[in-house]
């Protein structure tokens, strides 16, 4: 994921930051709780194709 990307992106929902969670190759909104999936290198920013996580889920946790 290039670095200049993440600078950029924000979450479509809050418009807050988003973090690089390169294991499960997806972008975590922790304001809102949701995992936007990474297909071939592109960030899917749609609400719709986030999946919703649970307040215990480790993706949430800031230094995974």
């Amino acid at each position: 994921m290039d670095s200049r990307l993440l600078e950029i992106l924000a979450c479509p929902v809050c418009k807050g930051p988003l973090l690089y969670q390169r294991a499960s190759e997806v972008l975590v909104c922790r304001i809102d709780r949701l995992a936007y999936p990474i297909r071939d290198d592109i960030p899917v920013m749609l609400e719709e194709e986030a999946r919703q996580l649970g307040a215990d889920d480790p993706l949430l946790d800031r230094r995974t």
